[in-house]
């Protein structure tokens, strides 16, 4: 039985960038053992993916945190992931991280094949490797399934997978009940935070607050639609400016669905509306409508994969856009001035027409 590792250190989107390569792995060698070494945020995701034999989630980033907390405590939990690592005699690690440390980990506990990305010259403990200078001109799924040429496993079904749970289900339609929300009704998502993974910087990504309530607004008036903010405790202030801006209150869930609710949660939407960031890509892979606006970010390598007409990605034509290059931002002196530029009508016009 060969026995594989998946290393993705990054957040919702890039792991279910990973999940075509998973179903790939598991139609060559339906026998195969798989696990997945991931952060500890996106855990939950991934623990539901019946092909997933054993998740290991504690990234660099992770450890880090608790070594600023104790030493004594980092050490124990990294001794603790490198025994867990080691006693599973894994064959082979496919590694997305772009970082040494974790193949030159995989080399040291055993794993003989490691295959990833060579970027900046971070491949050298990897025993085959593609040349990488960043995400560009094709989607990211697309680079991560070239990697598999190495394992001579071809990839023919790059949609990408996300599985709810039964309590998943259970939990979120008890809130959507407690929440007023009958199973005749149409319902739509706006996340107006996202893109957790870019911490401190997420809000270079978010398209104004106010044009969120904008579009909510004006579609409840004309469909009847019920609308449901998302999001984690940080981007409560942005549910309020969107709730206190809105004639027509929508419902705030801001807070309440963690990653183990949310997948569900989309499940149940009928449109989703958000700027660039893990929930459009587990609407992508949840068959759930989206509509979402782009600034800094390039489209081609990020947005809803793959391509198709129910999910719509809205962007303006600015010449400095994409300024996201490379893994790198450029510093902004037009203030966010590509997220500006996308008006509210044509966020709404796009929801409308996916709606009719």
């Amino acid at each position: 039985m060969n026995k594989f590792l998946i290393i993705n250190p990054f957040g919702i989107g890039d792991v279910l960038f990973t999940t075509p390569v998973i179903k790939a792995i598991k139609q060559r060698y339906p026998d195969s053992y798989l696990g997945y070494w991931s952060n500890c945020r996106v855990e939950p995701i991934l623990k539901n993916n019946p092909q997933i034999n054993k998740v290991f989630a504690l990234s660099r980033g992770d450890l880090k945190k608790v070594f600023q907390e104790s030493l004594w405590k980092g050490l124990w939990n990294a001794g603790k992931l490198i025994r867990w690592l080691k006693n599973e005699h894994f064959d082979i690690c496919l590694d997305f991280s772009l970082d040494h440390r974790y193949s030159l980990l995989a080399k040291l506990i055993g794993i003989k094949k490691r295959v990833g990305f060579n970027y900046k010259g971070r491949g050298r403990f990897l025993t085959e490797s593609s040349h990488l200078e960043g995400y560009q001109d094709k989607h990211v799924v697309e680079y991560y399934a070239d990697l598999m040429k190495f394992l001579d496993i071809p990839v023919t079904d790059k949609k990408m997978f996300l599985a709810t749970s039964l309590a998943g289900e259970l939990k979120a339609r008890d809130i959507f009940s407690s929440a007023g929300i009958e199973e005749a009704d149409r319902v739509i998502g706006i996340f107006p935070g996202a893109g957790g993974s870019w911490g401190r910087d997420a809000a270079i990504k978010h398209w104004p607050a106010l044009k969120f309530a904008q579009v909510a607004g004006k579609l409840m008036d004309k469909f009847g639609v019920k609308v449901v903010i998302l999001g984690d405790e940080s981007e409560q202030k942005i549910a309020e400016m969107i709730t206190h801006a809105m004639a027509h209150k929508p419902i705030d869930l801001v807070g309440k669905t963690d990653l183990e609710i949310l997948p569900a949660v989309i499940k149940n939407c009928n449109l989703l509306i958000t700027n660039d960031g893990g929930p459009m890509h587990m609407a992508a892979a949840l068959g759930v409508k989206s509509v979402s606006v782009f600034g800094p970010v390039s489209e081609i390598a990020y947005g809803p994969y793959p391509v198709d007409h129910q999910h719509v990605v809205l962007k303006s034509n600015l010449a400095c856009r994409p300024c996201y290059k490379n893994f790198r931002l450029s510093v902004c002196d037009k203030d966010k001035e590509c997220l500006r530029q996308v008006s509210a009508d044509a966020v709404f016009d796009a929801a409308a027409k996916l709606l009719a």
